[in-house]
């Protein structure tokens, strides 16, 4: 949705669509926004308590079952499984996901690992198809006039289309930019606690082949999961950022997300984004 600044300003039932890669301040900006006049929309919860809850839930049955005292108690329906997924707590979905890798260090195959992240792209693109859904809900159910949508720092990979265009109908979208300096210390944060990530089919196949190669390893299932994700992760910034670019230069606004620390107040978050406008 483009918009002119004065239109923001003037506009009774805000509709705003934060991304960014993980850290650039899109869950401080979301804090500063009232949750008794903003409806909170996290893409994220929504994958994972809607959209891979199944999966997830059978990824967690599966390694109940390498226990034996477990196995007989979830074989016969003795046990029910739930994950407690929150706004502020998605590690369900991260563990999921996995990491790819030799399975004694906790990795997964490669083709193990493609099918999750497919799963995981079909419901990021579901997920982002709810948005107007939402909003309507948000106003008739909820009473907020005013809706936020918190994307996934993994939005930029989606190349569907209509996901895209449901997005600019009914929202502002805002990209929060890392600079050189935020982008080093991301990928500091990273390298420290390397956490499971989607990739792009491409981006992973290209970046797997390089990894054995540089590691004289001959197959995925050699490698260290933790240090193939430490040692991915910049390219992978340097992947996405000119896909955030893009999609905003074609639907949306670009913020300096040094801003972000400035922010103080709602009327600070509304003043940061009018200005970009």
């Amino acid at each position: 949705m483009k918009m002119s600044r004065a239109g923001f300003i003037d506009w009774p039932d805000k509709v705003i669509t934060l991304m960014g890669m993980s850290g650039v301040g899109k869950t401080t900006l979301a804090s500063l926004l009232p949750r008794d006049e903003w409806f909170h929309y996290s893409a994220d919860y929504r994958i994972g308590t809607r959209y891979l809850k199944e999966p997830i839930l059978d990824n967690i049955k599966v390694q109940a079952m390498e226990q034996p005292f477990l196995r007989d108690l979830v074989l016969s329906d003795s046990l029910s499984f739930r994950c407690n997924i929150t706004f502020q707590h998605l590690k369900p979905v991260a563990c999921f996901l996995g990491k790819i890798g030799d399975p004694e260090l906790g990795g997964i195959s490669i083709e193990e690992f493609k099918r999750r992240q497919r799963l995981h792209r079909q419901a990021e693109i579901a997920a982002t198809n709810d948005v107007g859904e939402f909003i309507s809900k948000a106003k008739n159910l909820y009473g907020r006039n005013h809706f936020l949508n918190d994307t996934g720092g993994s939005i930029c990979e989606l190349t569907d289309e209509e996901a895209w265009n449901t997005l600019s109908e009914h929202s502002l979208i805002i990209y929060l930019k890392a600079d050189a300096a935020m982008e080093k210390v991301m990928i500091e944060r990273a390298q420290a606690d390397p956490k499971p990530l989607y990739y792009d089919e491409d981006f992973l196949d290209r970046h797997i082949a390089e990894f054995l190669k540089i590691n004289g390893l001959t197959s995925s299932d050699e490698m260290n999961p933790d240090e193939y994700v430490q040692w991915v992760f910049p390219h992978l910034i340097k992947h996405r950022r000119p896909l955030y670019e893009r999609i905003a230069g074609k639907y949306g606004y670009t913020v300096d997300a040094n801003r972000v620390l400035e922010v103080k107040t709602e009327q600070d978050v509304l003043s940061l984004i009018s200005e970009a406008l």
